[in-house]
């Protein structure tokens, strides 16, 4: 026994002797204030962990194929028990994945359990990420850990397009060829970057090797990595919750992370993964062996791309082909450009650049522990709706072939339709959606003054007819009241003692932006007219207590 280290008496029971051997190495005594910190509950905070549980999913599916799958586009016979393809020549990524299929005992259940957790990750994030946005959890400490988020939605889409494009069939193919237009529309880098991605002309040889180490190292590497951090910061900053009765920017109100939390996470893990596996087992999905092996002269109709890459087909098939010859014979082909490269390029960077936007236009520097609801700042929601409804747009032009089929339409009635709905549909949803939210805040601005309908009618001394409201208990009224009221900045002085202020335009535009964010919201009620409401409330109590009391002397004396 070392020097520094004291007997312990033999009384002492295993399992104190077992903590305290680790205590010594690992310092799990000083890990108390972690396990007992406190989480809130509601529904929205599940996305994140579906999204989480989806991942661990997928790397335990994605580690047992890798035992089966062959990255390679060498040329081999097919000789599997699937007859339409027999004797077809193939490559080795394409047969390895038939074999999975339909040889590997429970293959066919693991890659569609695989592929289906990937369509419920990239889902997860997506609805996690503009839950966070219409809330406003993205504000002061926590700008950089959206920006974190932000990325791993964009590595999880990219990585999902890898592993769609690895078994090499016809339709996955189809993506990798559309990819490669894309890729040699980039001016000035283009030809360079597809030299780099596909290894020569298309579709080469080293494509499918390429993307098999993209997708099962590289990529899954960077997504962990950020996905520790994210979670280190969420701990680092305290979880956001909702505004109500004790819930301050000074305190968290819910469960222990141990054991409460561990005990619903944990339940909850094992509900998604039976969900998915559910789904796998009923729900097909990527039939490979109805598609074949790719061909660069072959394309199959009415071919489509996993949901999450469905705006970015319809904004090309939306896209008239355009093409700007420049000085020297160089061409821009804009038909690829704008759809495929700038503007997915915008739309990334708004949802990354909004919380910096919205911080310097407000000059708000507080932190925000506690959310907004989405109808507490309605500039902000009908954005964001705006922002979804040009995805789904883009999204249904993707599929603008099978909508003509399914449902005897022209195909070039939908693809124009398409095309305008890119700018009204979004302007439609923005005005819709603002107007509603305000709606919805006057209605509560009405109900902390004059409370709520009862539904019960009463007569007044002189024959009028009025409805009886109740005022709002405490804890309702609270919730109302306790909402960030906002208002947007001062007017800037254009002139500062005589002389032009040189930050007038800087100025100016934080102050136009400011009203557009907070010029028409509805304000809170101010004390006086609260005040002034109760009192009115309490006369008009008294009047009908006056007139029942009146209706019974008259009743007593008849």
């Amino acid at each position: 026994m070392r020097p520094t280290e004291k007997a312990m008496p033999a009384d002492v029971p295993r399992g104190e002797r077992v903590a305290d051997y680790l205590d010594s190495r690992l310092g799990i005594y000083k890990a108390g204030s972690l396990v007992r910190k406190i989480f809130p509950e509601h529904w929205s905070f599940m996305f994140g962990e579906i999204a989480l549980y989806s991942f661990v999913i997928l790397l335990l599916t994605g580690t047992w194929l890798t035992f089966f799958f062959e990255p390679s586009m060498a040329e081999t016979v097919y000789e599997g028990p699937y007859k339409p393809l027999q004797g077809i020549l193939m490559s080795e990524a394409y047969a390895s994945t038939m074999e999975i299929s339909f040889e590997v005992r429970g293959g066919l259940l693991i890659r569609q359990l695989h592929h289906w957790s990937a369509l419920t990750m990239i889902a997860a994030l997506c609805a996690h990420t503009l839950r966070h946005f219409l809330t406003g959890s993205f504000r002061k400490p926590r700008e950089l850990n959206w920006l974190i988020g932000f990325v791993i939605l964009i590595l999880i889409i990219l990585e999902g397009f890898v592993g769609y494009s690895l078994p090499d069939d016809l339709l996955s193919g189809t993506g990798l060829r559309i990819a490669s237009g894309i890729t040699l529309a980039i001016p000035l880098v283009g030809t360079y970057a597809h030299m780099l991605l596909f290894g020569g002309e298309f579709p080469g040889e080293d494509i499918v090797a390429r993307f098999y180490s993209l997708h099962i190292l590289l990529i899954p590497g960077i997504v962990a990595a950020l996905l520790i951090t994210h979670l280190i910061l969420v701990f680092y900053h305290k979880h956001t919750q909702f505004r109500g009765p004790g819930r301050t920017e000074k305190n968290v109100v819910g469960e222990p992370l141990f054991p409460n939390y561990v005990a619903k996470a944990g339940g909850f893990f094992f509900l998604v993964f039976g969900v998915l596996a559910l789904m796998a087992g009923i729900a097909q999905i990527n039939p490979v062996w109805a598609y074949g092996p790719y061909k660069a002269d072959q394309i199959s109709q009415g071919s489509q791309p996993d949901w999450y890459m469905g705006f970015l087909e319809g904004a090309l098939r939306a896209m008239p082909a355009w093409e700007v010859v420049l000085p020297g014979g160089y061409t821009l082909s804009l038909g690829i450009l704008i759809p495929a490269v700038i503007l997915p390029t915008l739309m990334a960077a708004v949802i990354a650049l909004w919380p910096f936007l919205e911080a310097w236009v407000t000059g708000d520097k507080r932190e925000h522990h506690l959310l907004d609801r989405p109808r507490d700042h309605p500039t902000r929601t009908a954005f964001g709706c705006a922002f979804v409804a040009l995805y789904l747009v883009l999204f249904f032009g993707g599929a603008n072939d099978i909508l003509a089929e399914r449902f005897h339409l022209s195909l070039n009635a939908i693809t124009w339709s398409i095309r305008i709905g890119v700018f009204l549909v979004p302007v439609l949803t923005y005005v819709l959606t603002k107007r509603i939210c305000l709606g919805l805040l006057r209605r509560e601005r009405d109900k902390l003054l004059h409370g709520r309908e009862t539904g019960r009618i009463k007569r007044l001394p002189h024959g009028e007819f009025i409805e009886v409201h109740e005022h709002l208990d405490r804890q309702a009224q609270y919730t109302l009241l306790s909402r960030e009221d906002y208002a947007p900045l001062s007017a800037p002085e254009q002139t500062l003692n005589g002389v032009p202020n040189p930050q007038g335009r800087k100025e100016m535009l934080r102050y136009r932006l400011s009203r557009w964010l907070y010029g028409d919201l509805v304000p809170l009620p101010t004390r006086q007219e609260l005040r002034e409401a109760r009192e009115h409330h309490e006369v008009a109590l008294n009047d009908r207590q006056s007139t029942v009391e009146g209706q019974k002397l008259t009743d007593k004396a008849h």
